[in-house]
């Protein structure tokens, strides 16, 4: 049985909560933008969006970035709950500012359960998997429960199992590839976020996570704002896509900023229960990014709803985390200053 944590009686409440705080920066986020900033108050902490860290060619409403927010919110709650305080949660509370995606107040003592332990403990292992997987099958078990996780935070996940859908899919995120990389805009945008292996940045995407060489690291962002590579990526993610033993679409019945908290929601209780269970994923969202693409994609799964994550989910080899923003730098004053 795994270990409850214990409740820590001598540590201040704001310092517990600052420790929560260290918890969910972890959350995965688009580029590895990190766009989050969060604001202790007496028994309280307000998650805000990082607007600074937007990428408005990608996701010109943000609605990437609010998924973050909302993974970020769970892995949030989820620490709390784990240092034996309930929460009480706030979406886009009324009467706050514009960019205060949620309020999380502490509601007294709790009891937390094997499986909140177990998800908790889950989140040093998490991983964006970038590379290959193994043909070895998903349990059908840990399928089920995430049907249940997606559904326990306002949220759905459709699973795809079959080749000709896999292929079908690719056919969508290879088209994707090609229409964002021809466009100068979005490589400029991306390049801003790629550096190099011994890069000091807390943020964006080293190019070990792609399996670049610390030399060639160096150039990754020069080659990604100046060529159009989307017929290189089309073909590496369509082997990707194809190749994974199972590919997932995250969705939400309504399109609204708090279906897309929600959506961030169940995106981290799906990712942290595959943690747990050895099982990794990868993001392969073009499809979702480009809206006529969107439209296809929810046709194709046969939903009239919004599609809002594609994931691809297997086995994969071990990999660095991405780095991390420190937490004296995602916290601010009560002002909005750090």
């Amino acid at each position: 049985m795994t270990t409850i944590a214990q409740p820590k009686p001598s540590a201040k409440l704001s310092d517990r909560l600052f420790d929560a705080v260290g918890h969910a920066v972890k959350a995965p986020s688009g580029h590895n933008t990190q766009p989050w900033l969060f604001r202790l108050k007496p028994g309280q902490v307000e998650l805000l969006a990082d607007l600074r860290r937007a990428c408005p060619v990608v996701d010109p409403n943000n609605r990437e970035l609010t998924i973050s927010c909302g993974a970020a919110l769970f892995h949030l709650r989820l620490a709390i709950n784990c240092d034996s305080m309930a929460t009480q949660v706030r979406v886009l509370p009324l009467g706050s500012e514009e960019n205060v995606i949620a309020r999380v107040m502490v509601a007294g003592p709790h009891a937390p359960n094997d499986d909140e332990q177990m998800l908790f403990e889950a989140i040093p292992k998490r991983r964006t998997n970038r590379f290959p997987f193994s043909k070895q099958d998903v349990d059908p078990q840990l399928q089920t429960e995430w049907i249940n996780d997606a559904k326990s935070e306002g949220a759905w996940i459709h699973l795809i199992h079959a080749d000709r859908e896999k292929h079908a899919i690719a056919d969508l995120i290879s088209e994707g590839d090609r229409e964002q990389a021809h466009d100068k805009r979005f490589r400029h945008e991306l390049a801003k976020w790629i550096h190099s292996n011994s890069s000091s940045r807390r943020d964006g995407i080293p190019g070990s996570s792609q399996g670049v060489s610390d030399f060639a690291s160096h150039f990754g962002w020069l080659a990604v704002r100046t060529f159009d590579w989307g017929d290189g990526q089309a073909a590496k993610d369509r082997q990707l896509a194809e190749g994974s033993p199972l590919l997932a679409v995250i969705g939400t019945d309504a399109d609204t900023p708090a279906d897309w908290v929600a959506c961030g929601q169940a995106l981290a209780k799906i990712s942290l229960r595959a943690a747990s269970w050895s099982v990794d994923a990868s993001y392969l969202n073009q499809p979702i990014e480009i809206p006529r693409l969107r439209t296809k994609l929810a046709e194709l799964i046969g939903i009239k709803a919004y599609p809002q994550i594609l994931l691809r989910l297997g086995h994969g080899s071990d990999v660095k985390p991405t780095p991390r923003r420190r937490v004296e730098d995602v916290i601010i004053g009560p002002e909005g200053q750090h």
